[in-house]
This record gives C-alpha cells, structure tokens and sequence, in this order.
C-alpha cells in the first residue's frame, strides 16, 4: 500500500497528489523547479500500485522485479534513470532475545525519491517526521532522504549490536558459573546466539561496499550519479559508523566462539571427571567382588576355609582394602 506521498518545495510539504494516478503531474511540478522533488512511501506495495509507480517515475523493471520480491542483500546499483540502493534495517526483540530484519530500497532520480519497505522493523515514518522538522537539511532533496534513511538505519545498528553485547555477557557469565555450564541447553542457547550474529552480519556486511561509494572512500572517486557530491562528508560519517559496527560484530562472532569452544572444553572436563569416579569405584566394587568369588568357588582346600574367625576376618580385609583404595583415589583427586 501507499503509505504516504507527498511533493517537497525549498524543504517544506506543500501538497500530495490527490491519486495515484496524478504522481505524472505531481512530478512534473516538481521538474520545473529546481528546489522540489517527489517522496513517495511504499509498504509491500501491490503488483498494481508498483506498476503504476514503475510506469510514472520510469523505474528500471530489474529494481523493481528486486523490490517487488525482497530478500535481498543491501547493495547500490546504478541505472540510466534511477539509482536503486537496499538497506537491510535491524530490530532487536528483547521479550525473545532475537534479531530480525526488515528491508528499505530506495529509488532515487530526477526529482524523486521512493521508498519501498518490506517487514514491520522498517519504519520511516520517524525519519520523515524528523526531516519534515528540518527544511534547511530536507531541501536537498533525495540525497537527504538517502542520508536520512541510511543514517537512522546504522545508528540503530549501534543499539542492537549494544543489546547483543549484553546478551553474550550474560551468557558468558552463565557458562562459566560453578553449575550453569553444564546445563544441557546451554550449547543449544549458544548456537541460537550465534545465529541471531549471523543475521545481523547479513545486514552489516554487505552494506560496506554501498556506503564506501556514496562516501567516495577507496576504490569509489567517482560521484554516483542523482547523489549531491557535497553529501559525501555525511556518508562517511555513516561509513564510519558502519564500521563500529561491523568490527563489534566481528567480536561478538569471535567471543561467541570461544565461548562456544570453552563451553565444549569444559564439559569434555566433567566428563572426565566423572569417568575417573566410575573408575575408582569400579576398583573398589572389584576387591570385593573378586576376593567373595574366590571364596565362592566349590574346593574343599582353601585357606583358613574351616577356621571359626574365617568370614569376620575376610570382612575385615575386604573393609581395609576399600579404606585403603579410597584414601588413594581420593588423594589423587579421583573421588
């Protein structure tokens, strides 16, 4: 559906078309001047409502053959007419403790911007309320959407990495507590943790070569085209922000395995010890059991076998020998 659609002048909301259909005029206002542009909000828009959109705006039919469908990686790509850029926005669910993402593209041209989401974690409504509060920042145009829309998307990338980081301490502290690591569901707890990295990494990573180009940082000098070449000290600035990120999820990976690898360590340890135990106590069953079955064989001559002290005594020697082996496991640290 269409969320919201509404023509910009000099920074300032000063109409919305009165139906779809009239986008054509909307936009063609907006062409004849310089200090207007078109901002058209779409959520999981029809195959109708798109094709209509498509057919104003001059969409390319491969962006929106990947808008239509999602699941896509963040990434820029370039067209004749528009450029076609994926964010992958991130929410944190702390009732279950788990990551999920939504999906951002936007479509950037000659005096447009649209913006397509995909999921409930992919809000905007908050980035055009606050753009609408600062007409000196919004009247340069779809490269301020871009900004805005990117900028918000990291930073709350830095707020769910602070939540992960707060979970993978808790469960640290959980596997290296005297009982807690050797709960059984402690492995599984791990490698659900890990996971919710790894889809937070599918929208992090990615987004490292995009934001390089609109920031014009290593291999990208070149300005992209429909983006003001005076932004690229702003998108550095998300760059930057974006490699936090990045290198707090590397940590987070890294920590996670260790963690991982410890918590196997440890119960390859309790493992051990409890086999030394089942040991030792298999030794002690032994002594008696073998000094009993010698004396439960049927011969006639047999040491002290008619002497009236015979069986206290064979007691005796079976107790002094489990004392004995006992005292000696224990030393050792078996029992």
């Amino acid at each position: 559906m269409i969320v919201d659609c509404a023509v910009y002048r000099e920074g300032r909301r000063v109409e919305a078309p009165a139906d779809i259909k009239d986008l054509s005029d909307a936009l063609a206002a907006a062409r004849a001047s310089d200090d207007a542009f078109v901002w058209i909000g779409l959520y999981e828009a029809t195959e109708v409502e798109f094709g209509t959109v498509t057919e104003e705006f001059g969409l390319h039919p491969l962006a929106v053959e990947d808008a239509m469908k999602a699941h896509q990686r963040p990434k820029l790509e370039v067209y004749d007419d528009s450029l076609f850029v994926v964010l992958k926005p991130v929410v944190y669910e702390p009732e279950s403790d788990r990551v999920s993402s939504g999906e951002v593209m936007l479509f950037l041209g000659d005096s447009f911007v649209v913006t397509v989401r995909h999921g409930e974690g992919s809000s905007l409504a908050a980035v055009r309320k606050r753009l609408e509060h600062d007409p000196a920042f919004l009247r340069h145009g779809p490269t301020a959407v871009l900004y805005a829309v990117a900028d918000a998307t990291v930073d709350h990338y830095l707020d769910v990495a602070t939540e992960l980081q707060t979970d993978l301490e808790e469960l640290e502290a959980e596997v290296f507590s005297p009982d807690g690591g050797g709960s059984r569901d402690t492995a599984s707890r791990i490698y659900a943790f890990k996971r919710q990295i790894l889809e937070f990494r599918r929208a992090t990573g990615p987004l490292a070569m995009p934001m390089a180009r609109l920031a014009g940082i290593g291999p990208f000098p070149t300005a992209v085209p429909f983006v003001a070449e005076d932004a690229r000290p702003f998108f550095r600035d998300v760059h930057d922000h974006l490699t936090r990120v990045n290198e707090s999820v590397d940590g987070l990976d890294r920590l996670v395995t260790d963690i991982l690898s410890a918590h196997l360590a440890q119960m390859s340890v309790r493992q051990n010890d409890d086999m030394r135990k089942i040991s030792a106590w298999a030794a002690m069953a032994a002594v008696p059991t073998m000094i009993a079955g010698i004396y439960g064989m049927n011969f006639d001559h047999m040491p002290e076998l008619h002497w009236v002290w015979s069986y206290p005594a064979v007691i005796v020697l079976m107790a002094v020998l489990e004392l004995v082996l006992y005292r000696m496991f224990k030393r050792r640290g078996w029992l």
